[in-house]
This record gives structure tokens, sequence and C-alpha cells, in this order.
């Protein structure tokens, strides 16, 4: 029987090979992943292919995107079924069918705007979908703010600045919106989940984690977040044991629900991670979370796994009844 991580209603089991893609299909880092209401896989990917189609058996069912993007980042699946893929060294947000065709796109290809000018974008980072069609983008690598814009693409309003206060940002990295519209953001170098309402004001957040870059959130009302922590990169706390990286689940009065650990620190193996910055689910409760190994990354994790190890995502069975 494989290895099962977490516990109580979050247990899962890795699943081993589970993705058959072809030899000359090969993807480089994982950066987003989005899941359809078909359950098809969406893997947003630093190869020559960006986006790879698989279905639940993990065969690929289609493969697009070359020649578009500069640096895939973040993908979502918004209620209008689209996808929506953010490319940071791009400066964009881009809408797409399902089967590739390209319907928006929010910003200027190429064109910043300026090293934390609060405007859109200087290496946006991800994009959430509220309810009602809205788009919200976290704005994080040279920005500090989250914008919101209608589904037209019309900016709608931007908040946030740099710092530790509600509402402050250091690095926005991720976004998700709950059923109600309240807007989740992954404050990584916080170390901390802010949480919003749908006009910006500041609500809550959830703290007692690690640098969360991957993030989804369970669904309905008050859901818990599904978190991807990173390990440090200083040299002066990075062979800290219990800083990451893994994949915790947390309520919203920060509580830890599930931890999916191996045990075995930092790696290529099942069921564990170097870097988890993309996490979805499917209508089973399965988990997907992609790993990115950048030069940094490379430097740091040198010790823990091999930085020639291919890049690498991977899909957590579910073992439990509850289901979404």
């Amino acid at each position: 029987m494989a290895e099962r991580l977490g516990s109580g209603a979050h247990t899962y089991e890795p699943v081993s090979d589970w993705a058959n893609l072809p030899d000359d299909l090969v993807l480089g880092d994982v950066a987003g992943i989005a899941v359809d209401d078909k359950d098809r896989v969406y893997l947003f990917n630093r190869g020559e292919t960006p986006v790879v189609v698989l279905n639940q058996s993990g065969d690929v069912l289609d493969a697009w995107g070359r020649g578009i993007f500069q640096n895939p980042h973040g993908a979502s699946i918004g209620p209008d079924q689209c996808l929506y893929l953010t490319d940071n060294f791009d400066h964009t947000v881009r809408k797409f069918t399902l089967d590739g065709r390209l319907l928006l796109e929010i910003g200027t290809a190429g064109v910043s705007s300026g090293f934390m000018s609060g405007k859109p974008f200087c290496k946006c980072t991800h994009s959430a979908i509220s309810p009602s069609g809205d788009i919200y983008v976290s704005d994080g690598y040279q920005n500090a703010c989250i914008h919101k814009f209608d589904p037209s693409g019309k900016l709608l309003k931007s908040w946030g600045s740099p710092g530790t206060g509600p509402g402050e940002f250091n690095l926005p990295h991720n976004i998700c919106c709950d059923a109600d519209g309240w807007v989740y953001v992954a404050d990584r170098e916080n170390s901390r989940v802010q949480i919003f309402d749908d006009d910006g004001r500041f609500e809550t957040q959830i703290n007692n984690m690690h640098r969360p870059s991957g993030l989804a959130i369970m669904p309905g009302s008050c859901p818990d977040c599904i978190v991807g922590e990173l390990a440090s990169y200083l040299k002066v706390n990075r062979d800290f044991p219990n800083l990451g990286p893994f994949v915790s689940i947390m309520d919203q009065n920060s509580k830890m629900v599930s931890r999916l650990d191996a045990g075995q620190g930092a790696g290529l193996g099942p069921g564990q991670f170097l870097s988890p910055h993309s996490i979805a689910y499917d209508s089973k409760g399965d988990l997907y979370v992609g790993d990115v190994v950048d030069a940094d990354w490379v430097s740091v994790m040198q010790d823990r796994a091999k930085p020639d190890a291919p890049r690498r995502f991977q899909k957590l069975k579910r073992v439990n009844s509850a289901r979404r």
C-alpha cells in the first residue's frame, strides 16, 4: 500500500507515474495547475509547450501555447470555464477558451508599470475569478498590491502597499476567491494568507505557516485553505526542520487541519516537494501539486535533491470518504 500523507478527513496517497507523457513532450517547471468542471487537468509549465491538458487517467488530451508566453506563473479556471494564465515576465493575464483560443488580454505584453508603482502590472503572479466574474490579480514580484477588473478587463480598483500590516504585502504570490466572493491572498514573505471582502477591505488573516506559495481553497463558505509552504532560502535557517517544503491544510482560525509531509524533507520521491508552487483539486477531492525549481532554489536545495532532477508535478489521491 502506498504511503499515506495527512490525517483525518484530509488523508492522501501519492499516485506514482500518473501522467502518460509521450517522449517528445517534455515539461518544464509546472508553475500553474487548474482543473475544469470535467476534471481535466491543465498544466501551465515552462517547457516548449506551455499548456498540457490531461484526463483523470493521466493521458494527454491537448497541448498548446507555443510562442505566447515568456514565463508561465499562475493558472486558474473561472466559473465561466475559461482558463486565465498569468505571465510574470510578460506582465500580462490572458483569458483563453479551454482549447486555447485567446479571448482577453489584460496588461501590455512586455511593458511593466514600474517598481512598486501600485498600478497593473509589474511581474504579476496569479489571478482569481469571483462568482460574479470579476477578475482579481496579485501583482507581487516588483509590486505589492491586488487589482480588481470587471469581466471585460476594465480596472475597477487597486489596493495594497509594501509592508507587514493589514492590507500590506511582501510578495503577494497567489490569490483565490471563495463561493461568497471573498478574496484570499498568499502574502508569501509575510508568511500569512490575508482575506478581503470583494471591495478590498481587510477582514482577517490566517497565520502559523511558512512562506505560502501555492494556494487553493476548499468549497463553500469559510473554507479551509490548502497551502504550499516553502522552505527557507536563507543560509541562517535553511536547514531548520519543520519549515517546509510541504502542503498544509489550514482553517480560518489558523489551526492546522492536516499536513502532507512524507517526513523525509525536500525531494523528488512520492509525497515529497521541492517548491510547491501550484495546487488544484478535482471533484473527487484529489490534489495536484506543481513544483518550481529556479536557479535560486537549485542553490538552496542542492544538498537535498539533485539539481538536475526533472521538473515535476504529482497527483495525491484522497483516500477518505469525505468528498467535495
